[in-house]
């Protein structure tokens, strides 16, 4: 039997036989050698360029089409040959995951909230067949060079920013050096793109109306509220509309500043009262933050949510777990995580992307109550 035949003879029981032709084309392409992209085109009635394109999880092909061609590969037990395939695309393979270093309260100078998301990225580079590549940010050194220039990683992740003004000009840089990257929340001008974030206006927009639905009518905010931090400052303006809304004018929402630490949301929260400001709900940028409203407030001979309810924002394990449980904002650090893997080989690659923003979701526990407040509220 010539090898046309014999391939042809295969590919006409196969679409008769099923899983049992499949397995006597393998051991077939056993003799051969061993099975490559072109005996999956073949069988799946495709071209090589798509087999290639869906064994990567393009989108580009349809899941209908994936599956198939995802079950021929499993039935011949066709192994992805990473290194050839790599040294074509002249790609090493590998994603760098480079984080900011947070103020934290242990050792870790890493943000909960990015922990959070770290599982989530690692899964999604594993389904799609990436290392990756874990380290903080350098800020005084060229990215560039030392990741994607050096063949080290094909693309970065960014998470965290610190001061966004003075996070800006290294943005700049690296989209002058062509340097294939994207960031969790930190706005990159002209390349909206290249940033993945939670609606964080809407947010922001979310805990006002909960708050409102309640009875609450006096209000501050506690968290940076200037373009040195643009997705608190969204925040406070989602927070802000809701209550003008209702007749609330934003010069009577006491607001202090806090970056993300329990610390700077008990200090702030000191300056509140210190200052003669009594809300009765206060809405944070942050769950640290609102961890640290909530100690301060009872450091200060007052109950939550009795005397003064508490929001927060992000929904990070702790969050459930503080005393009383904190209402919050919730962003889905799942999600978050696969949408920056994805959108960053959709840029390796060169394909558009048509997704960058998630819908955050109220997360209802103890810390505003359950019950509307009196009206003398």
């Amino acid at each position: 039997m010539s090898g046309l035949t014999a391939h042809g003879f295969f590919r006409a029981i196969v679409q008769t036989r099923g899983n049992l032709a499949l397995q006597a084309y393998g051991e077939f392409c056993g003799m051969k050698g061993k099975a490559t992209s072109f005996d999956i085109a073949y069988l799946a009635g495709v071209s090589q360029s798509t087999v290639s394109r869906a064994l990567r999880d393009s989108p580009a092909v349809n899941q209908e089409t994936k599956d198939k061609i995802f079950a021929i590969a499993k039935q011949l037990n066709y192994k992805v040959d990473k290194n050839a395939s790599n040294l074509r695309k002249q790609c090493s393979g590998t994603l760098a995951l480079l984080l900011f270093e947070d103020p934290t309260v242990d050792d870790s100078q890493i943000n909960p909230f990015f922990l959070s998301m770290l599982g989530s990225i690692t899964r999604a580079c594993t389904k799609r067949g990436h290392d990756l590549l874990i380290s903080f940010q350098q800020l005084s050194n060229d990215w560039h060079a030392d990741y994607e220039d050096s063949k080290k990683a094909d693309g970065i992740i960014l998470l965290g920013y610190g001061d966004y003004i003075d996070y800006e000009e290294k943005l700049q840089q690296l989209l002058a050096q062509q340097t294939h990257f994207v960031c969790w929340g930190a706005q990159v001008e002209g390349h909206p793109e290249f940033t993945i974030r939670s609606n964080n206006r809407e947010g922001g927009r979310q805990a006002a109306t909960h708050l409102l639905e309640l009875g609450y009518r006096s209000f501050a905010f506690i968290g940076i509220a200037s373009d040195h931090a643009p997705e608190f400052f969204e925040r406070y303006q989602g927070y802000l509309e809701v209550l003008a809304e209702h007749g609330i004018r934003p010069q009577d929402v006491p607001q202090f500043d806090a970056i993300s630490t329990e610390q700077a949301g008990y200090s702030a929260t000191q300056q509140l009262f210190a200052a003669g400001h009594r809300p009765r709900a206060i809405f944070t940028a942050s769950d640290l933050i609102a961890i640290g409203v909530i100690r301060a407030v009872q450091a200060a001979g007052l109950r939550v949510p009795e005397d003064v309810a508490v929001v927060g924002f992000d929904d990070i394990p702790m969050a459930s777990f503080c005393t009383p449980p904190l209402t919050t904002i919730q962003q889905n650090t799942t999600l978050a995580g696969e949408m920056l893997v994805v959108n960053l080989l959709k840029l390796i690659a060169q394909e558009s992307i048509s997704q960058t923003e998630i819908e955050p979701k109220m997360i209802v526990r103890r810390s505003c109550g359950s019950t509307q407040v009196t009206s003398t509220s």
